[in-house]
């Protein structure tokens, strides 16, 4: 299989290698989601250890969601045009080397770039797992295919916070927090080797071109907008950050003439703007972003608030996360099985209304208790929270595919996980408003904690906020979502063979 796509063979050996292949594309999936959630729980140490500013702990984690947005359609096009296996060893091999470079960081500034590397690799990486999987199996595995898929988000949900805690806790060989990326260079190595070997090259006859000058505007705005939003507070909020914020409002919009200009012209942009005339599709896209902005602020500051507020150790934090873990894979799984096909849209706006209830219950139960609250007594609020969760992020992405057309819900797709991601970024830069505003500069051991729970209690408001938003978008959406899947997922196979990079399955980046 090389410049076509070609049927699967059937035979012994063709299905040993299928299934070889499978589990090397879903080891790096499953690399890239605990690599997000253990980089979550080792935040404080990784502050404290490195001496790194509250600034920098922020780009930690929004460098990588940053790079990862700008980069996710490009690294699916890469793979159509190049071959998905190719472009699949590029990047987990970077992926594994921006490890070992996040591992071995001399100072804070070192991580950040190491961590925004990472991102750019995971997003040559992650978007050909999908490709590679409907260029090799036959259309009547891939049920069972996407089955075990959801399983591995679902197994890596729940072990990457509590992997996070033990490698941290451990302090193996005295390296603090350093093994939760080192970990990832056995793996990186391993699936390198056998992924050469295994996974048959495979790329579309009829690829989209590269629209690089939509990424670099894409990029160069979010940064006018999150860099002032993540290092104002520190530098006083100087005149030039409101500038720059206000430049990247002038960006974004010359990205709309250029993108406009470059359908018209040769029919590739990075982003389809005749989508945004479908109503559900826009209303979509602003429920994506404005969740992803409210998942970016919350994991951040929750984490922050479990270890630095209320003094606990990264294990202790961990393994409180793990019923919210379940929780968000349960619903989930119900959610499209079970009340979806029955209850459409309502099943979505249950899930927003639910996690508003979550917050709420957090945010009474924190203030109640204050610094003496016990893990199981938040068990309560983030078991509720997990549920409405779970009940947006499985089904949304069919929802808002639902009513475009047939031809472009490739493209859709990758535009949906992108903004999602985009969402993350901005919530991540926020978090220098809704939480670090809140705490003075100079505290002391004692007026920490205290500092840290209100700061807590005021950005759940935010995250209240947030979903009360996104409930309100909802009704945008079409009432019975799952009657378009089949028309989706037929488009996703004909993206798999050239006409459309295939739908970028990001789901398991908001667990955890």
């Amino acid at each position: 299989m090389t410049s076509t796509e070609t049927p699967p063979t059937s035979s012994g050996t063709g299905a040993r290698r299928r299934w070889f292949a499978l589990a090397i594309v879903m080891t790096a999936a499953f690399m890239d989601l605990v690599d997000v959630t253990i980089v979550n729980i080792a935040i404080p140490s990784i502050r404290q250890e490195a001496g790194a500013s509250w600034s920098q702990i922020q780009w930690i984690t929004a460098g990588y969601a940053l790079a990862f947005a700008a980069g996710l359609v490009t690294g699916g096009r890469l793979g159509d045009i190049h071959g998905r296996k190719r472009v699949f060893l590029v990047g987990i091999g970077g992926f594994t080397l921006a490890s070992a470079l996040c591992g071995f960081a001399a100072n804070p500034e070192m991580l950040v770039a190491s961590r925004i590397l990472q991102g750019a690799m995971a997003a040559l990486m992650v978007p050909q797992v999908l490709s590679i999987v409907h260029a090799t199996f036959p259309a009547h595995e891939r049920g069972k295919v996407f089955g075990l898929f959801g399983a591995v988000v679902g197994l890596g949900a729940v072990s990457g916070p509590l992997l996070g805690a033990l490698l941290t806790q451990w302090d193996l060989f005295g390296l603090g927090w350093r093994p939760i990326f080192l970990i990832n260079l056995p793996v990186g190595v391993a699936g390198l080797i056998l992924g050469s070997r295994f996974i048959t090259e495979s790329r579309a006859p009829r690829a989209l071109k590269l629209d690089l000058v939509g990424v670099a505007l894409v990029t160069l705005g979010l940064l006018m907008l999150l860099y002032p939003l993540t290092r104002g507070r520190e530098l006083g909020w100087p005149l030039w950050g409101y500038v720059s914020m206000a430049g990247a409002l002038g960006v974004f919009g010359a990205l709309v003439v250029y993108e406009r200009r470059k359908g018209a012209r040769d029919g590739s942009p990075l982003i389809e703007l005749s989508l945004f005339r479908v109503k559900s599709f826009a209303a979509g896209i602003a429920v994506q972003t404005v969740f992803g902005l409210g998942l970016g602020i919350f994991f951040l500051v929750w984490t922050l608030y479990m270890q630095d507020g209320l003094g606990w150790s990264p294990l202790r934090a961990g393994l409180t996360g793990i019923p919210f873990s379940l929780a968000v894979s349960t619903a989930a799984g119900l959610s499209v099985q079970k009340l979806v096909p029955r209850f459409g849209r309502k099943v979505l706006q249950a899930g927003a209304l639910t996690m508003t209830v979550g917050v709420l219950l957090y945010i009474w139960e924190s203030e109640r208790y204050g610094l003496g609250i016990e893990p199981w007594q938040m068990a309560l609020p983030l078991v509720v929270m997990g549920v409405g969760m779970g009940l947006i992020v499985a089904p949304l992405t069919d929802a808002v595919l639902s009513e475009v057309p047939r031809e472009h819900a490739g493209s859709a797709s990758g535009l949906i996980n992108t903004v999602q991601q985009m969402g993350n970024a901005l919530g991540l830069g926020l978090v220098s408003v809704v939480f670090f505003g809140r705490i003075g500069d100079r505290l002391t051991p004692v007026q920490a904690g205290p500092e840290f729970v209100e700061a807590f209690r005021y950005a759940l408001g935010w995250v209240a906020a947030v979903m009360g938003a996104i409930f309100l978008l909802m009704f945008a959406l079409p009432k019975r979502p799952a009657q378009h899947v089949e028309g989706a997922e037929g488009a996703a196979e004909e993206g798999a063979a050239g006409d459309e990079p295939p739908a970028r399955e990001r789901r398991h980046e908001l667990v955890g």
